[in-house]
């Protein structure tokens, strides 16, 4: 009928490339259909550049502002704003504030993106410049 995932119970772990804390919802909520992350962006800290196959992602800024990079255009967004991003666009979000940035991102379809998982082929099509890539704006 449903489930929940109460705030106290979320298990948040710093990102492989990026030591990014988040949280899987989809996971701890036991999705197999979408992908579904809070990601709280310190400041100084970027997710990773990054492009799909085939997930079209909803990107929602709950707390802080918002920068977002997607392909060559930079985009500020304000709280309870919210981005789609098409699968093929290089996108990532970053924090050249003072404060931190809580984002909620929701992809479907599923991809797999674990980096220890990827051909060579396939970490080049989804990190063009690697996976631990900064923005321009953080160097």
């Amino acid at each position: 009928m449903y489930r929940i995932l109460h705030a106290a119970d979320a298990f948040w772990r710093p990102s492989n490339q990026m030591g990014v804390q988040n949280t899987d919802l989809a996971k701890q909520l036991d999705l197999d259909w979408l992908g579904a992350r809070l990601w709280r962006l310190a400041p100084g800290q970027a997710s990773t550049r990054h492009r799909h196959v085939a997930q079209t992602e909803l990107y929602v800024l709950l707390e802080g502002s918002g920068r977002i990079r997607i392909a060559d255009e930079l985009v500020t967004v304000a709280p309870l704003s919210a981005i789609v991003v098409e699968p093929e666009h290089l996108r990532q979000v970053f924090n050249d504030t003072e404060s931190d940035a809580l984002w909620l991102i929701v992809g479907a379809p599923l991809e797999a993106a674990s980096t220890t998982e990827m051909t060579p082929e396939m970490l080049a099509f989804y990190y063009p410049d690697g996976p631990k890539a900064l923005p321009p704006e953080l160097l």
